[in-house]
């Protein structure tokens, strides 16, 4: 030491203090002093997740506790009627169907039943906990991902609510928009447009009806599990009739503020932050309508007059629902004045409406799509 002070200076201290950094990190190391230090294990942490806004460049968190919005119902049940509406509002963004959120559910659901795969996952150390946290976070991407962001997410792939109950185990602070509607309008809509769902005869109102009453009945029960704090039941017939009232009642229960936009969804199609189209989506030339009473009856006088003498034992869920299966045709209601408008509108200028789906590439492009879907039909 009296050497290095010697040589003067400034250097000797400096010398010192590196050689005690050096004898500090030895032993931060284990090199020295005995035993190698304990290193703790390494830790996955999550990153915050967020979506950019391509317009107004804010910046969208997303995680699994978020309030998501879940529309659900048998196809052809208004699921895309309320989903455009809820798109019209600024603050909520649901998008087209995915498909891909409840294959991914009933391939879970496959994995359960099966002893073997339970097996399988066992051994290979995959918990209920480690295959609810992967399947949540695939789904979460999609639903961030696949559109515009906004401050609520929404998804709309109708079939989901049948396992309800098991979303909100993966998102528990999720809410359902369950629409339901008059299951003999429903069936008439998926046989009259071709809708392709596993397992429905589109030959046959009597089992298209089964199947019906069958998918309906699964998801009421959801519905009731889950509870009236987090499932809203929306009758298709009276969100057309009276539009106002039910989103008021709709965005009530789903905390988002009143937004005059979603009573015009039609004005917002394909518009930025609006109401995206999807060209292969069976409903998609209806929506670009105003909502108006075109739809409500048509089934009438279309079932064949065997099933409508049957219809209290084949369809039972119609009275549960609050439909009469006698009633033909039945008696919604009265609309609201806003609607009647939009309904004389709509009946008045048919070639404006088909001139409009042609601008959109509806039409040729949702032929197209039938022979695809066949072969990706969802389950009900």
């Amino acid at each position: 030491m009296s050497f290095l002070l010697s040589r003067g200076g400034r250097k000797g201290p400096i010398i010192c203090f590196v050689g005690l950094l050096l004898i500090f990190a030895l032993y931060q190391l284990g090199i020295i002093c005995g035993s190698m230090k304990y290193v703790p294990t390494a830790m996955m942490i999550a990153k915050e997740k967020y979506v950019v806004g391509p317009f107004d460049h804010k910046r969208y968190t997303y995680d699994r506790y978020m309030p998501l919005i879940f529309i659900g119902g048998v196809p052809r049940s208004g699921t895309t009627l309320v989903r455009a509406m809820l798109d019209a509002h600024p603050d909520v963004r649901c998008g087209q169907e995915t498909r891909v959120i409840p294959r991914i559910l009933q391939m879970r659901m496959h994995w359960l039943k099966s002893e073997r795969e339970n097996l399988r996952l066992s051994e290979a150390g995959i918990s209920k906990e480690v295959m609810d946290s992967a399947i949540a976070a695939f789904c979460l991407e999609i639903i961030a991902r696949h559109a515009e962001p906004a401050p609520r997410l929404c998804n709309k792939d109708p079939l989901t609510l049948k396992m309800g109950s098991y979303i909100l185990d993966l998102f528990p602070n999720a809410k359902f928009i369950f629409m339901i509607r008059d299951g003999r309008a429903t069936v008439h809509s998926i046989i009259s447009r071709k809708v392709t769902i596993t397992g429905f005869d589109l030959s046959s109102y009597r089992q298209s009806l089964i199947k019906w009453n069958h998918a309906i009945s699964i998801m009421y029960g959801q519905c009731k599990e889950i509870g009236s704090d987090k499932c809203l039941m929306v009758p298709y017939e009276q969100l057309v009739l009276h539009p106002r009232q039910w989103m008021k009642k709709i965005l009530n229960f789903l905390d988002v503020p009143w937004n005059e936009s979603v009573m015009h969804h039609e004005e917002f199609i394909n518009k930025p932050g609006g109401v995206p189209l999807s060209k292969v989506e069976r409903s998609s030339d209806q929506i670009i309508k105003p909502v108006n009473l075109e739809a409500l009856t048509k089934w009438v006088g279309h079932i064949p007059d065997d099933v409508v003498r049957e219809m209290p034992d084949i369809a039972p869920m119609l009275s549960v629902l609050g439909y009469d299966p006698y009633a033909n045709p039945p008696v919604y209601g009265a609309p609201d004045r806003l609607v009647s408008e939009n309904t004389r509108r709509v009946l008045a200028n048919g070639e404006v409406w088909a001139a409009r789906a042609r601008q959109f590439s509806l039409e040729k492009l949702i032929e197209l799509s039938k022979e695809d879907e066949a072969t990706n039909a969802p389950n009900a």
